[in-house]
């Protein structure tokens, strides 16, 4: 066979020369054939702009930094739909003929933020580049608040401080001025609310533990939601982080085709900065956050909506909290079942929803999972009460592990209704409780961080709604859901531990351990086979070449 003189490309199905500066380099390929190149596919508007977003954040904290852009998405909203209803005064036809469009009354009956010509997104973007656009970007901020009394205190001031580079402000600025240029739909609160909560959810992301703090996960969200249904009525949070709560109901009720006039919102955080991330949240979304309070003390100490009887409630309180004053309520009337211990929140918290649910009201809310059987203090007793004495005690759903971004502690769902007895809404389930153990749901977004996927809710609603819904057709599945009488819960003492009750699973798959092994050992020595005929025929080629 005739010497083959060194190529410089590929020679060979298995090898790559290469020759540069006369050295001679040697790449064993691991594939028969170069792949085909995969088509580049376009990623989602708000991935974009939270990668460019992050790119600017540099060496500010994400604690810090979510305050900024949340701030300018805001701004950037209520801008916009400032100069669309401003476009209508000046055009002056029909129901605005003479309609002055500086005059703040006129923007007021329609329920958009007026906003003064220093504060127009048009005006901060023509000032981007200059040294001083922090100062301007405050300076917006503040004349906001002036002219919208229910904005005041909300907007985050933070734009001129020494550790946010003007530079790199001015670019994030022109970043969010291109969100969804185009038409007045493309402006609306669809896509910058859209971007609002997506970046929320990355900011949480971001921090870690401390972002569990202001957000619960979307799919925890999505579920609790679709499994109450707030189609009508008051909707409570009286923990409410950022608001998603609110914006899931509104999203649920727009999307069955409802009229969201027909839900209104009660919520309280004792977080002010907190609070102002869901007072933002809310009304880039249009909903009207009138009854969404903040105190410092909190819900227990001072409750802001005392005589409220909600219709759904809808929390995902913080677990195992401590310090939650108990020492100085232990007289209190929301206490019907049970004075709380005063080291563990977690029954304070149950028994304030119980208290603020109307007669005909429901309760979907997060607990430790802990609590589920828990006898410590009196706990154990308290709980025996919500089933036995107060039997409101609907569905447990005990949920997978790691899809909190503040704790690794296991969680548990808790559903409750009060007319569970002589409901004509409902199946009369009063002597059951439904358990549905859900921990092998959910996939993993990165190392440390589950969710829920569209279709994991679904099973788990869909289960739910057919063991509680008239018209349902329920049945148990082993190692998944059981509608459990009371009387069996009481045998085991009132534990709500969903694995105690719907047993393990069928083996559906007869799994023949000899003829598996079996299987994958064939399987393994082809691969080895395979591999030495691809390392001689490279030991071949190496052999006909004239160095």
């Amino acid at each position: 066979m005739p010497a083959i003189h060194l190529p410089s490309a590929v020679f060979s199905a298995n090898m790559l020369y290469l020759q540069e500066n006369s050295q001679l380099f040697l790449i064993k390929s691991k594939f028969m054939a170069r792949a085909p190149k995969k088509e580049t596919k376009q990623e989602p508007l708000e991935v974009v702009l939270w990668k460019t977003a992050d790119k600017l954040r540099k060496n500010i904290d994400a604690a810090e930094y979510k305050h900024v852009v949340l701030g300018l998405i805001f701004l950037k909203y209520i801008s916009d739909t400032f100069e669309a209803h401003y476009n209508l005064l000046v055009s002056g036809e029909g129901e605005f003929d003479g309609a002055d469009p500086e005059d703040r009354d006129e923007y007021t009956a329609y329920n958009v933020f007026f906003v003064p010509e220093n504060a127009r997104w048009s005006y901060l973007l023509n000032q981007a580049k200059q040294p001083n656009i922090g100062k301007l970007v405050d300076d917006a901020m503040e004349a906001i608040e002036n002219d919208n009394p229910q904005l005041k205190g909300v907007l985050p001031k933070v734009y001129a401080r020494q550790n946010l580079d003007p530079t790199s402000l001015g670019e994030l600025i022109d970043l969010i001025g291109n969100i969804a240029l185009g038409d007045a739909k493309s402006r609306s609160a669809d896509v910058l609310g859209h971007v609002f909560e997506y970046f929320l959810g990355e900011f949480a992301l971001a921090e870690g533990k401390q972002g569990g703090q202001f957000y619960t996960p979307k799919s925890i969200v999505s579920l609790l939601v679709n499994m109450l249904e707030p189609y009508k009525g008051r909707v409570f949070d009286p923990c409410c982080g950022s608001g998603g709560m609110f914006v899931q109901s509104e999203k649920f009720v727009e999307s069955h085709q409802g009229l969201v006039d027909d839900i209104s919102i009660y919520g309280q955080e004792s977080n002010q900065t907190t609070w102002r991330l869901a007072k933002m949240n809310l009304a880039i979304r249009g909903i009207n956050s009138e009854h969404v309070k903040w105190n410092s003390e909190g819900s227990f100490l001072n409750d802001a909506h005392k005589d409220l009887k909600a219709d759904y409630i809808i929390a995902n309180p913080p677990f195992n909290v401590s310090d939650w004053s108990g020492d100085l309520l232990k007289e209190d009337a929301r206490w019907s079942l049970g004075v709380p211990p005063a080291g563990n929140a977690n029954f304070a918290w149950m028994q304030h929803f119980l208290y603020h649910m109307s007669p005909k009201g429901q309760a979907g809310v997060v607990l430790a999972k802990g609590a589920l059987t828990s006898k410590t203090s009196g706990e154990g007793e308290i709980r025996k009460a919500l089933v036995s004495e107060a039997n409101v005690i609907d569905c447990i759903v005990n949920l997978p592990a790691k899809l909190f971004l503040n704790t690794q502690i296991p969680a548990a769902l808790w559903f409750m209704r009060r007319d569970r007895v002589g409901s004509t809404q409902y199946k009369d389930r009063s002597n059951e409780i439904l358990f549905i153990d859900a921990r092998n749901l959910g996939h993993l977004i990165n190392r440390r961080t589950k969710v829920l996927s569209d279709e994991d809710i679904k099973l788990i609603t869909d289960t739910y709604h057919n063991w509680r819904n008239k018209d349902g057709e329920y049945e148990d599945v082993a190692g998944f859901c059981a509608s459990v009488p009371l009387e069996k819960v009481a045998e085991l003492d009132y534990v709500l531990t969903p694995g105690r009750y719907v047993g393990l699973a069928d083996d559906e798959d007869e799994f023949d351990f000899k003829e598996r092994f079996t299987s994958l050992k064939a399987e393994f020595e082809a691969q080895l086979a395979e591999e030495a005929k691809l390392n001689q025929a490279i030991a071949e080629n190496l052999a006909k070449v004239i160095v």
